[in-house]
């Protein structure tokens, strides 16, 4: 069966510049494994202001979606950088939605 795309290719139109690194890490204290990625995503932004005693926090997040496997050498997308906007941005959670039969639908990268 075919399962429909949850994030079609004609919505993705932001260009971003994706750097994923692997969990482990080199006797260096490196990342083990690396891919840098040029793909289009569908990218939204979100702000959450936090005011503390001293001074006001404004910290700016977003989320990129991607159709299909971005990294299909990668069995999850757990770190990495992004630099969408002309900013680079940390990434803080990485997800593959799978579909029922195992397949990767779409993946999402929440960044900060």
């Amino acid at each position: 069966m075919k399962y429909p795309c949850l994030v079609p290719k004609s919505l993705c139109k932001v260009p971003i510049e994706v750097h994923l690194t692997g969990e482990g890490i080199t006797e260096d204290g490196e990342p083990e494994r690396s891919l840098d990625l040029s793909l289009l995503c569908n990218f939204q932004d979100s702000v959450k202001t936090i005011f503390t005693e001293e001074k006001k926090l404004v910290e700016c997040t977003g989320t990129a979606y991607f159709p299909g496997d971005i990294a299909e050498s990668f069995p999850s997308l757990s770190g990495g950088t992004v630099t969408v906007f002309s900013e680079e941005r940390e990434i803080i959670h990485g997800m593959k939605a799978r579909n029922p039969d195992g397949t990767v639908n779409y993946c999402k990268l929440e960044v900060k």
